[in-house]
């Protein structure tokens, strides 16, 4: 069957450029409303304002001058009273202290007073003397004294025997003095045991008489202390 359809009339050829014509429209309008820009006046005005800087502006430093006090008046002038001397004045008459040769100067006995102290043996001047030290050097007598002490005790001494049965031993302390006379007093004696501060006091008391010791040269009172040591072999 032969189609009676003209050529001209089909619409199918010409499609295709209605199609791109179409588009190329489509795309024109579209890139003109981004392009399109709208000015709105908002009604607004700016002034520029051309403000100057003041800072440099320099202030003159004003200072408050500080006037003087007034002088002080000058001082009245002293009234000078002009009295009269009526009063008598009496010599002193100073007499001579040079005696007359026929005058007779009486002499004064100076009396000195006897030091009533007790002086430690370790700063006495002069140290008592045990006997036997008398030829010792001064500066060794101090030495001398204290060797013939310990000789003393140990050729003296003799153990209780009361305290050798009980065991009791130990150390006791002996104080005595050594008076002006050189001789031995206030013996006390502190220990562990009676028995053998008893012993103790026996020792010390056989002491023979010493040289007193001196202070400025006067003799005086001398407290001296030893340990007794008692000890079981």
């Amino acid at each position: 069957m032969i189609s009676k359809k003209s050529p001209q009339a089909d619409l199918n050829n010409k499609s295709s450029f209605y199609f791109a014509v179409g588009l190329f429209l489509v795309l024109f309008i579209s890139w003109r409303a981004i392009e399109h820009k709208n000015w709105d006046d908002d009604g607004y005005g700016y002034i520029a304002l051309d403000v100057e800087n003041d800072d440099d502006e320099e202030i003159p430093i004003t200072e408050q001058l500080k006037t003087p006090p007034p002088p002080p008046p000058p001082p009245a002038p002293e009234i000078i009273e002009i009295v009269e001397d009526e009063e008598e004045i009496e010599e002193t008459i100073i007499e001579s202290t040079e005696t007359d040769q026929e005058e007779i100067v009486e002499e004064v006995e100076v009396v000195e007073e006897d030091l009533d102290l007790d002086v430690p043996f370790a700063i006495i001047e002069d140290v008592p003397l045990f006997p036997g030290c008398e030829r010792v050097p001064k500066s060794q007598r101090r030495d001398c004294f204290q060797e013939k002490i310990q000789q003393h005790i140990v050729r003296n001494f003799r153990y209780p025997e009361i305290a050798q049965e009980m065991g009791i031993q130990g150390r006791v302390f002996v104080q005595f003095t050594i008076g002006k006379d050189g001789s031995i007093s206030g013996i006390r004696t502190r220990g562990p045991d009676k028995n053998l501060e008893k012993e103790a006091d026996r020792i010390i008391s056989k002491l023979p008489r010493m040289t007193p010791g001196k202070q400025r040269g006067r003799p005086v009172r001398v407290p001296f202390s030893v340990p007794i040591t008692f000890k079981l072999q």
